[in-house]
């Protein structure tokens, strides 16, 4: 009997200890006050914002400037008393602010960066970390304390921080940050190696639950999650690349060295060659085969090969599991918990996970014999992901926190005016896999996958320190010559593919000039 109490005392002192505010906060973010900044008007920024062309789908350029009337009334200052240092993106969903649901915010807001700063939601995360390095998912916007829902084992969210600061800084060529956020992101990367790997499994990697994940009442289980683990790797990876630009070497080869550990593990544990699917895993090692959208985080943290991408892809494309109505379901539709009117995370489509898995397929369209493959399923992909946010906009007047894939439809549950993520697709996925526009403003480059046949591009495109705007006119087939015209305000290399060792890179100057891609 002793001996029981003393388990439950030592296991109560150290579930306390995961979470224990000694009441100092924030000690490894050099932030430490606000400085108020006005918050930018729609109407008056509008012009100021990227401004897509597509002749042949002008609804889809109505819900891209739908997306952004609405993102406007989510960039938010800090109530009056609040400890926050930062302007904020809010989804609005509760007076709090949500780690998962900044990060897929910022992958869309990242385009209006040189208006409205939305990296710098992530401060405010930052400057309420634990002495231990913890960071609590939810966080209160008036108080900034803690909002903790159903246990603190479930207030960890997907550690995409890193990734956020990477895919903003590709965008902006600006890795200022870099030095100010680091020391935060290794001190929770060590709280989350020592507090989300379960002792004495066979696999070693990292669990989490369904609050945590994201996917509230997804139905899966296991102490090896695959999205967690996959997620670890990206962390691992990026902050490496923070590290190479801040000339750290040996810290650089470090977590690359960290990185590949942890996707070595994923392999050899989580990946199942019949299925062609990552599974989680039990304690000892037993996969746990739930066939859901975390299946595929492996792709986006490059941990599949192109072997195992080509299966993950096989699945995708599969009419009786992942590619319905609207792509893709968050529980595959030959799941017996499957819903057809979505239940949340029992079948809903989801903007963070298809944003997860049309970036991870872009992985793969590069430089292999089959990236043609991968391009053309993402661009299709994203596609029918607009055509449902349409249709269901076209009745509704607005757009959803999660939509049916069984029919045009929002899901159940969900949330109207929610652009909190769902702006990922009208704005993110139509720059980069409609229009097919990737632009890079750390080198100060552009790559276009030249793929439609309208009149097509864009115009007042920022990154780097370029802005441009790009138009391909009509033309009769994909194999038709593309007549190019090129306005910018600074000096660039653009590269134009079309299809698989198909490019040709052009450098273009300030003013306007034309090109010719036969």
């Amino acid at each position: 009997m002793k001996k029981i109490i003393l388990l439950i005392y030592l296991f109560s002192c150290i579930t306390y200890s995961q979470y224990e505010d000694t009441g100092t906060r924030g000690i490894y973010f050099s932030k430490k006050n606000y400085t108020h900044k006005e918050i930018p008007a729609f109407e008056t920024s509008k012009d100021k914002l990227p401004s897509p062309i597509l002749e042949d789908k002008p609804e889809w350029v109505k819900l891209y400037w739908k997306a952004w009337e609405l993102a406007f009334d989510h960039f938010k200052q800090p109530p009056e008393g609040s400890p926050f240092v930062s302007n904020y993106l809010d989804e609005a969903f509760a007076p709090n602010i949500f780690q998962w649901d900044t990060f897929f915010m910022i992958m869309f807001a990242r385009y209006a960066h040189h208006i409205f700063p939305s990296i710098q939601s992530l401060d405010n995360f930052y400057y309420r970390q634990y002495e231990n390095g913890y960071i609590c998912r939810e966080i209160v916007e008036a108080t900034g304390e803690d909002f903790v829902y159903e246990g603190r084992e479930h207030t960890v969210n997907p550690p995409l921080f890193s990734w956020a600061e990477i895919e903003n800084y590709k965008i902006t060529g600006d890795k200022s940050r870099f030095a100010a956020v680091l020391p935060v992101l290794e001190k929770y990367a060590e709280w989350l190696e020592k507090y989300r790997k379960k002792e004495n499994t066979r696999h070693y990697l990292y669990w989490q639950t369904g609050l945590g994940s994201g996917m509230d009442n997804t139905p899966r289980t296991g102490s090896g999650w695959v999205d967690m683990s996959a997620q670890m790797v990206m962390m691992y990876n990026d902050m490496s690349i923070m590290c190479r630009e801040l000339y750290m070497a040996d810290r650089e080869i470090s977590l690359k060295t960290k990185a590949k550990e942890i996707a070595d593990r994923v392999n050899k544990f989580m990946w199942n060659e019949e299925d062609g699917l990552y599974y989680d895993v039990d304690d000892e090692g037993n996969q746990v085969k739930w066939k859901t959208v975390a299946c595929f985080w492996p792709m986006l943290a490059g941990i599949a090969n192109l072997h195992q991408a080509d299966k993950l892809l096989i699945n995708l494309k599969d009419p009786n599991s992942f590619w319905r109505k609207i792509p893709f379901p968050s529980l595959a539709a030959d799941q017996k918990n499957y819903a057809a009117d979505g239940k949340y995370w029992l079948g809903s489509v989801w903007a963070p996970t298809n944003v997860m898995i049309i970036k991870g397929l872009d992985k793969y369209g590069v430089e292999n014999d089959n990236a043609y493959n991968f391009n053309e399923f993402a661009a299709l992909a994203t596609e029918e992901y607009l055509n449902g946010i349409y249709e269901v906009f076209k009745r509704t007047g607005t757009i959803w926190e999660n939509y049916s894939a069984e029919a045009y439809a929002r899901g159940v549950w969900s949330h109207p005016d929610f652009v909190g993520w769902t702006g990922c697709g009208p704005i993110e996925l139509l720059i980069e896999n409609i229009i097919g526009l990737r632009p890079n403003g750390v080198n100060n480059t552009l790559t276009w996958h030249l793929s439609r046949i309208d009149k097509h591009g864009i115009e007042n495109l920022r990154f780097g320190n370029v802005t441009s705007s790009l138009i391909c006119h009509q033309r009769e087939s994909v194999n038709s010559p593309a007549e190019i015209e090129v306005h910018s305000d600074s000096t660039f290399d653009l590269t134009i593919e079309r299809g698989h060792n198909n490019y040709k890179t052009f450098q273009i100057k300030k003013g306007t000039q034309k090109i010719l891609m036969d």
